[in-house]
């Protein structure tokens, strides 16, 4: 057998006649082999579902076999979105798409595109039937999807009273949110009366001012026993509701309808419980949280509006005219001070000039003349000074003043 493209040499050992392979040459030349065969392009194949795996980006891993043959199988995360659940291990199915080989691994799997329970075809038709119509009149639009109360005070539950998921339910409600209330809206969650059940349930609830949110719960099951919500009259029940409803219907490989048209769907009837409510201890965390920021912002308010009347407080201290009013009065007593020093320091001048003028006085007056041994001659009549001889003339009476007294004289000679 010759390769279908150039080989490369350099030194490699090569049997005679032949070319020698590497593992990716073989490996490519087997895939293009394969690849090329348009029946294995286009396969159906079934068989019995094992070790299904799906990553963390959403690409679903399994094996499909039978009682003497295994077969590894790959579905894409956007194949396994349109096919809106999963099977589960042991499940018989019915799988579409392409052989080809996985070259870091050297096998070859299914690429699988399409995937439905083996001997349920019908129903899986009719599944994927009126997915689609839903789809096309916008019942699985995002737009109309309702958000649900972050605190509900009343949640109506729609379940049998006697299925597992009710005391799942209960119990996460507990654990999380005990301020619930639960309305049961009893009904058949499986079997043909079920359907015309989960829409009176519905309807019954919906009707209900008090409640916040509908939950609509099961346990897991096969695609028959969790036909009643692939049921149309369940579907469009739930779009008609005017309360949220939160599908929790089977495990978390399990799609149904009503996951698609409820506004909220829940892997299991324990996460729906969980998406209904808010968490207690998470409440409490973070009313503490709350708590310390808001008495730090109390103290931090508290210590700006301190320092903010104490600027206040000085403004107004500068602007008082109390200030003015000490200085004023201080001025007041200052020249108080000075001015009685002032008017003393006057009055002394004064009493000084007085006394001075007094001592020229005294020292002018004729007393002290008279006191130096002069005398004051007067006419004896007129009293009159006389100051010069020509004021007197022989036989004038005088009256003569000394230090100690008066005595009267008579001029016997001519002046």
């Amino acid at each position: 057998m010759t390769p279908s493209r150039a080989l490369p040499g350099n030194g490699q050992y090569q049997l005679p006649g032949l070319g020698t392979w590497t593992v990716s040459q073989l490996t490519d030349h087997i895939k293009e082999l394969l690849e090329f065969d348009a029946e294995l392009q286009d396969v159906w194949l079934e068989g019995e579902v094992s070790n299904l795996t799906q990553s963390t980006a959403g690409h679903v891993y399994f094996t499909l076999k039978d009682t003497s043959a295994a077969l590894n199988c790959v579905m894409w995360r956007s194949a396994a979105g349109r096919l809106g659940w999963l099977p589960r291990q042991g499940d018989a199915v019915v799988a579409h798409g392409r052989v080809s080989v996985y070259p870091a691994r050297g096998v070859y799997q299914l690429y699988v595109d399409q995937l439905r329970p083996a001997g349920l075809g019908d129903l899986h038709a009719q599944f994927e039937e009126l997915r689609d119509r839903l789809r096309a009149e916008g019942l699985f639009d995002t737009e109309r999807k309702r958000p649900c109360p972050p605190f509900p005070r009343v949640l109506g539950v729609v379940t049998s009273p006697h299925a597992a998921a009710l005391r799942d339910v209960l119990n996460v409600l507990r654990r999380r949110y005990p301020l619930a209330q639960v309305l049961l809206a009893p009904a058949l969650v499986q079997g043909e009366q079920a359907p015309a059940q989960i829409v009176s349930a519905l309807q019954v609830l919906d009707a209900r001012d008090d409640v916040d949110v509908i939950l609509l719960v099961r346990g897991g099951g096969s695609l028959e026993e969790l036909w009643a919500f692939n049921d149309e009259r369940v579907a469009r029940a739930i779009a008609a509701c005017r309360h949220p409803i939160i599908s929790g219907v089977g495990h978390e490989t399990d799609f149904t309808i009503t996951d698609f048209v409820a506004d909220l769907r829940a892997p299991t009837p324990s996460a729906a419980a969980e998406l209904a409510v808010p968490d207690r201890d998470e409440l409490q965390q973070r009313i503490q949280a709350w708590a310390g920021q808001l008495e730090s912002t109390m103290n931090r308010f508290q210590r700006q509006a301190r320092e903010a009347l104490l600027q206040q407080q000085r403004a107004l201290q500068r602007l008082s005219p109390q200030a003015r009013i000490d200085t004023d009065r201080q001025r007041v007593d200052e020249l108080v001070r000075r001015g009685g020093r002032a008017l003393a320091h006057a009055l002394s001048l004064h009493r000084s000039g007085v006394a001075g003028f007094h001592a020229r006085l005294v020292a002018l007056s004729p007393d002290a003349t008279l006191r130096r041994g002069y005398a004051i001659v007067r006419q004896a009549n007129s009293r009159d000074v006389v100051r010069s001889v020509q004021q007197v003339q022989r036989g004038d009476r005088l009256a003569i003043q000394v230090q100690d007294g008066e005595f009267s004289a008579v001029t016997r000679v001519e002046p």
